[in-house]
């Protein structure tokens, strides 16, 4: 699984990437976090507004700061 944080490094952005990194270690996921800063790339996925969640190539999560609780569902479903 490939997970990207999408974010320009903002307080929010940075939490969700270690939420995102506390929920695939406690659930014990195989994936590969990331955290795309570039603006054009961001771009690129269609998002407004960050920070969002990528999986798998594939926005997930836009403009929303989740709990690590609601992380680990969207990460089980995809």
């Amino acid at each position: 699984m490939k997970i990207e944080i999408l974010g320009s490094g903002c307080p929010k952005c940075k939490e969700l990437e270690k939420r995102v990194k506390e929920t695939v270690a406690k659930e014990g996921l195989k994936a590969e976090v990331t955290h795309v800063y570039d603006i054009e790339k961001i771009i690129e996925y269609g998002v407004i507004s960050t920070p969002a969640l990528v999986v798998d190539g594939k926005v997930v999560l836009s403009g929303q700061l989740p709990s690590t609780s609601e992380i680990s569902k969207i990460l089980k479903g995809a």
